[in-house]
């Protein structure tokens, strides 16, 4: 089963997918642009029972507010890597 959550990242409401037993191996999902976690709900649903899956918007992307002022690689990677 599939949960929703947010989570703050330095003032930005961060929106991610995950399912799985969280004491498996745990795959990140990063979706590419210009889509969102959207895109892995089929790929989560198949490997859930075996892993531990994290999917991810980018701000701006999906459910993910936008960052305020430029958004810059740099300033995604550090919300990704938070």
């Amino acid at each position: 089963m599939t949960v929703y959550r947010t989570v703050d990242v330095d003032g930005v409401e961060v929106f991610y997918r995950e399912a799985g037993d969280p004491s498996a191996q745990t795959l990140l999902l990063l979706h590419g642009f210009p889509t969102s976690s959207t895109q892995y709900q089929e790929l989560i649903d198949h490997l859930a029972d075996r892993f531990h899956l994290v999917a991810r918007d980018y701000p701006g992307f999906g459910y993910t507010e936008p960052l305020e002022g430029e958004t810059t690689f740099e300033r995604l990677a550090g919300v990704a890597s938070a």
